[in-house]
């Protein structure tokens, strides 16, 4: 019989697509901070030209940044952090009536990096509370690696450099509250 552990602590982090002209990177960053805490890295906002998706809704102008929050969290709390996200969401609209920004939070581990989804797919775990759980790139020999699902924006070489950096950093985060 398996001995059931708590989990070690997680480094959030959350993927931002923005249209600066009704969602300003500036106030979107500050309503994050507010609700998630202070944020320890921040790569620059690339325009977003992944996919045409979003269009429709947000525009064709989009950028698409990254960050990390200071604070580790606990895992089992992904399904709550989706729903601030959405919140915070609401409170940007175009003119449109649509979302300016959208916000995917999700943790990254020693392991791997799980966003937060609010639909279902074949590679999705429920989570509860309308959420799941999107194993969106795993680390194995070394570096992350994307899987067949893998958003391109996530498995993006820049992008894969800056989930590293977030990775080492929240190593010597969890070294410093022996947890390693």
């Amino acid at each position: 019989m398996g001995v059931i552990t708590s989990p070690k602590p997680a480094k959030l982090i959350a993927g931002i697509l923005l249209s600066p002209a009704e969602a300003p990177r500036d106030r979107v960053f500050a309503r994050l901070t507010e609700t998630f805490g202070p944020i320890d890295k921040t790569r620059e906002c690339l325009p977003f030209d992944k996919t045409d998706y979003y269009a429709g809704e947000m525009g064709s102008t989009l950028l698409r940044c990254f960050v990390s929050f200071e604070t580790l969290v606990n895992p089992g709390d992904l399904s709550g952090f989706k729903h601030a996200s959405n919140n915070l969401e609401a409170e940007f609209k175009n003119a449109a009536g649509g979302r300016a920004v959208n916000i995917d939070p999700g943790l990254i581990t020693l392991e791997n990096l799980i966003l937060a989804t609010t639909k279902n797919f074949t590679h999705r775990i429920y989570l509860g509370r309308g959420i799941y759980g999107d194993l969106t790139l795993i680390f194995q020999k070394g570096r992350y690696h994307a899987l067949p699902w893998t958003y391109p924006d996530y498995s993006d070489p820049e992008a894969l450099i800056f989930f590293h950096a977030i990775r080492d950093a929240y190593r010597e985060q969890l070294k410093g509250q022996n947890n390693l």
